[in-house]
């Protein structure tokens, strides 16, 4: 009888103990390759507490306790520690801590690109020493490979999701009752984390228009503030401001962080993404496999989600007028909305699959191993 062959084992590189789009793009790919293939186990090297490490606790997937306040020094010994054939991280900036490891590390190194920046060329520098770059968007490929970046290690992988999770159902009212708000109430969500790059003060500015064109329109801002720079925190706080101001705090609703968004889109109506910069919004996957329509801004890679206007609507970022204009049409339309539910779905199917996406990673991850292995053995 032949002996089975022991998993090789990857170390997934994590920066922050928070459970958001990137975060939990990679469980979901962890979850169908643990379903698929017995070649390859995981270990995460992570904080050791928050709401990723307990995720990944549930999932039986070893935590090795770092951060990067722990510094190099003390990622080396969790590597080792992890003795894991392959490092990927999972953000530009532990791309770029992979990077500078690289020449000190006997296994290659792969990292994730999850955001659009500009940056420096020692950045650059420190993630081209990667053997592979995985990018979330062909938006976030071209950014990058334009300016600096080798573009023959760069990949676009773009995120997936479980398509049986993320689903249409039939509302059943429960989130007007949780809100308590009359049936009839139309419920427009902002999902993601509360910052500057998520444009969430442009649906603020858009509200008073919205409301006076559909009054019964109700404002829901899901998830938290990660940043605790002061800019983030007045930001946050002026969405609030705005909503007093224009004497519509009835309307807001903050729902804060939720894990039960597959199940909460089909209890809305509209989801809304002001994003002034956005690489991949997850969000808008998880609408589109949810029926849900969407106003999103023209940034990044969100034209690569939302067809305009076949599946959602696209506007400029940070312009409340048209953005609010968008949203009205949608909420006064609702064959339309019906129409674009159908289409956004039947694109998720042929585009955003989980399978198609860990396939397409676990592709990547085995032919840098071939290609490592091969120079090893030429070395």
């Amino acid at each position: 009888m032949k002996p089975k062959t022991k998993p090789a084992r990857i170390a997934l590189l994590f920066e922050y103990a928070t459970l958001n789009g990137g975060e939990r793009s990679m469980l979901a790919c962890l979850d169908w390759l643990r379903t698929q293939t017995a070649d390859f186990e995981f270990v995460a090297i992570a904080p050791g507490e928050g709401r990723l490490s307990e995720s990944l606790a549930s999932r039986h997937i070893r935590v090795i306790p770092w951060t990067p306040a722990n510094g190099e020094a003390a990622l080396i010994e969790a590597i080792d520690l992890a003795d894991p054939v392959l490092l990927h991280a999972n953000s530009l900036a532990m791309g770029r801590l992979t990077g500078r490891l690289a020449d000190q590390l006997a296994i290659p190194t792969t990292s994730h690109l999850r955001d659009i920046l500009h940056l420096s060329k020692a950045a650059m520098a420190d993630l081209n020493r990667n053997q592979r770059l995985i990018a979330v968007s062909q938006a976030t490929r071209d950014h990058h490979a334009g300016r600096g970046l080798d573009p023959d290690r760069i990949a676009v992988v773009r995120n997936g999701l479980d398509l049986e999770l993320f689903r249409p159902r039939s509302s059943e009212g429960w989130l007007h009752r949780e809100l308590q708000l009359p049936a009839h109430s139309l419920l427009i969500a902002t999902i993601g984390q509360i910052g500057l790059r998520k444009g969430q003060d442009t649906l603020a500015a858009a509200a008073p228009e919205i409301v006076r064109a559909v009054p019964d329109a109700h404002f829901l801002l899901i998830g938290e503030r990660s940043s605790t720079k002061a800019e983030s925190i007045a930001f946050e706080q002026s969405i609030t401001d705005q909503f007093n101001e224009q004497g519509l705090a009835p309307r807001l609703h903050r729902l804060g962080y939720r894990a039960d968004i597959a199940t909460l889109l089909n209890e809305i109506q509209l989801v809304v993404h002001p994003a002034n910069q956005e690489p991949f919004g997850r969000v808008l996957l998880e609408a589109a496999a949810c029926g849900v329509p969407v106003v999103a801004t023209d940034v990044g890679g969100t034209s690569e989600i939302v067809v305009d206007p076949v599946t959602g609507r696209l506007v400029p970022p940070r312009d409340p007028e048209l953005l609010a204009r968008a949203v009205i049409d949608l909420l006064q339309d609702a064959d339309r909305r019906a129409t674009m539910s159908l289409a956004a779905r039947q694109r998720a199917l042929s585009e955003f699959s989980i399978d198609r996406a860990a396939t397409q990673l676990l592709e990547h991850w085995s032919n840098v191993l071939e290609n490592w292995r091969t120079a090893t053995q030429l070395g």
